[in-house]
């Protein structure tokens, strides 16, 4: 018998939130000031959650390792949030929602989470329309929507192209309100450095301040990690530079199960590398899959051409453009899913056809000059305006497109010196998103009492592929609307345990750890900088555990990585001192987390013999180069088990998925 229980309620799936809602034990407004709650990571997630319990009464003590919660990486989400309103009434519902994010993550996400999560998202948009969010709105006055990829509905709410940000300070606001009542204690600048367990129980963090150096001790009657994803275990990534899975691995050390580490989205719209020493990559926002077509040169000669600079894209003829999404996928098109996608531009790269020049050859071109010219005579027709000039319908067709995406469209061109409007963008995949994350049962606690975990810092509802626009969703889901309820089931118990002191022999032994670890790093006088080795870790993980996987690869990518994080310990150089501000040490503890995760990830993906989603096994493949799932023998979330300083000693467990309410088949976007 499994040693998982996820705690899925019992009784019809669309019933399950309701009555388990109904059945869970509160905590009474008296008592709530009786109880701290620690939330690490103040994006969307955890933003949302320490606003809401401290609303509610919460003692909340919330850290970011940011100068503000207004920087968390939240922030750099543009395209929009998904929610099953059906404002355009198109035939959308919180049944399709639930069964194209299924379908969307290869049917590899638990049902019960993921109606939830849709169920509830109807709820987000009342919250942040009520906050002040500035959603998009139509000539009438209503919300807008506009589409996403792996749908054939218009549910994704927007703020032009700066949804996260706009989110964020809605968050943010509701936080401020509460620190100004002194229900949160903020901590700016403090990074999570381990978590302290008594008697079982997560009771506390130890935390670094960041300025003064200092080790801290703080305490609580529950842990709650929202620090986001780990795709800076590729070195580039899209993710903020000092997005980690620090808060996440530390947990996993200390009896946290680590759940489908290897499912890892790859963004498909992303500005392609320019050059190796290069520290981060800049996501373009699938939004504009709304408007542009995806295409490369359909002759090789003309894909070595505009390589060269010899030959211009805008100048290429409509029929020696190859629109290989429109090609290979009809029904879905430019919106097919994000896994799908960035697989098709790698085919049509490793086959030649790559527009950049840059080391690897790889990109291809997004265009918006068909949908300029449609808008544009759109316009003209509104306008009154007969036999206009391709001039004055280019111009009209322009206009739509910087209300739409404007501040995308200038990104654009601040970073490349290439005008959009008149030369297509230039975008290859690039690691953006990570499915995998700490296992959670259905209350969005961790194998550890008392140790939640909400937002892309879990296994998420996403499977082996999330959709774009689901993860502002899911974010702001488990912190406004889930983890209040599910979390006050737990503390129900707690309102007679008294404040938890920090003078215990496990606080003391927490804090002895990392201080020993501090003074290892700042002694070890290597020769080599923190980032020497992440780009070495990221290289590997780029080229043997990316896009596409074998089995040779993998087995290579676990040996290799044991050999980097072998050299890490014997000749890292951390220059600077304890005492104060330390960017290499803070790179330092972050790194040594990301060569444990990584070799995990490459033990996962070998493990795990089957394609989907993110997951692609070139062993695994159709004919036609599509992924090729083992329902048979894979439909289950691996769930790892840490046993100590070897990675390859973790202990795999599996939560089969059952599927009572969707058939599952394999995916079709034609």
């Amino acid at each position: 018998m499994s040693i998982l229980d996820s705690k899925i309620p019992k009784g019809p799936l669309a019933d399950k939130w309701k009555n388990h809602k109904d059945h869970m034990n509160l905590v009474a407004p008296n008592n709530r000031d009786k109880i701290d709650i620690i939330i690490i990571g103040t994006g969307l997630a955890g933003g949302s959650a320490a606003a809401t319990l401290a609303e509610q009464g919460y003692n909340v003590k919330a850290f970011c390792y940011q100068d503000s919660p207004r920087r968390a990486h939240s922030i750099a989400a543009q395209g929009g949030i998904n929610a099953a309103k059906n404002y355009q009434n198109d035939g959308d519902s919180v049944y399709r929602l639930f069964y194209d994010t299924i379908k969307g993550g290869d049917y590899r996400a638990r049902e019960a989470n993921v109606h939830r999560l849709a169920e509830v998202s109807a709820n987000i948009i009342d919250q942040c329309v009520a906050q002040g969010v500035p959603f998009g709105r139509d000539y009438g006055g209503q919300l807008d929507n506009r589409s996403f990829g792996g749908t054939q509905v218009k549910r994704t709410f927007y703020a032009k192209g700066q949804t996260g940000q706009q989110l964020l300070l809605g968050a943010y606001s509701a936080m401020s309100r509460q620190i100004g009542k002194g229900r949160i204690k903020m901590y700016n600048r403090h990074e999570m450095m381990d978590l302290v367990l008594v008697d079982g129980k997560a009771r506390g963090i130890i935390a670094r301040n960041m300025v003064t150096g200092e080790i801290e001790r703080h305490s609580a009657h529950a842990v709650v990690i929202a620090s986001g994803g780990y795709g800076n275990v590729y070195f580039l990534s899209t993710n903020a530079m000092g997005s980690n899975v620090s808060a996440a691995w530390k947990i996993h050390k200390k009896g946290a199960f680590f759940a489908n580490p290897c499912f890892v989205q790859i963004h498909p719209t992303c500005i392609p590398v320019h050059g190796t020493q290069q520290s981060k990559l800049t996501l373009m926002s699938e939004s504009l899959r709304n408007s542009g077509r995806i295409w490369v040169p359909k002759k090789l000669e003309d894909a070595v051409a505009i390589r060269e600079g010899k030959l211009k894209p805008e100048t290429i003829k409509e029929e020696d453009r190859d629109y290989y999404l429109e090609r290979r996928y009809p029904a879905f098109g430019n919106l097919v899913p994000r896994d799908v996608a960035s697989r098709a531009a790698k085919e049509r790269c490793d086959a030649g056809f790559g527009i950049e020049n840059n080391d690897t050859k790889e990109g291809v071109f997004l265009d918006f000059s068909t949908e300029i010219m449609k808008k544009g005579r759109e316009a003209a027709t509104e306008k009154n305006i007969h036999n206009p000039s391709d001039k004055q319908i280019y111009d009209l067709g322009k206009k739509w497109v910087e209300e739409k995406y404007g501040n995308l469209f200038q990104m654009y061109e601040k970073i490349t010196a290439d005008d959009p409007y008149v030369t297509p963008m230039k975008i290859y995949p690039a690691v953006h998103y990570t499915m995998g994350g700490v296992w959670v049962d259905y209350n969005l606690m961790s194998t550890i009492p008392g140790c939640f975990v909400i937002g892309e810092a879990n296994f998420s509802d996403h499977g082996a592929n999330r959709l774009g626009a689901s993860a502002l969703m899911q974010g702001l889901a488990d912190g406004y609307f889930v983890l209040p309820y599910t979390i006050a089931d737990y503390l129900s118990a707690d309102i007679r345990t008294g404040a938890i002191p920090t003078n215990s022999s496990e606080f003391e032994a927490a804090e002895k750890e990392i201080k020993d670890k501090v003074h290892f790093f700042l002694n070890n006088n290597g020769s080599k900088s923190v980032d020497y080795f992440h780009k070495k870790l990221g290289n590997v993980m780029w080229n043997k555990v990316g896009m596409g996987r074998t089995p040779e690869g993998l087995a290579e990518a676990i040996k290799e990585i044991e050999e980097i994080r072998n050299e890490f310990w014997k000749d890292v150089r951390v220059p600077g001192d304890a005492d104060g501000m330390n960017p290499e040490l803070e790179k330092a503890f972050r790194v040594a987390d990301f060569l444990e995760l990584g070799q995990l990830m490459a033990i996962d993906a070998l493990n795990r013999n089957e394609s989907c989603g993110g997951h692609f096994r070139e062993d695994h493949a159709t004919p036609e180069g599509e992924a090729e799932r083992d329902d048979e023998n894979y439909k289950y979330a691996a769930v790892w088990e840490y046993k100590g300083d070897d990675i390859n000693a973790e202990v795999l467990h599996k939560e089969e998925l059952v599927y009572e309410n969707i058939e599952v088949k394999t995916r079709s976007y034609k």
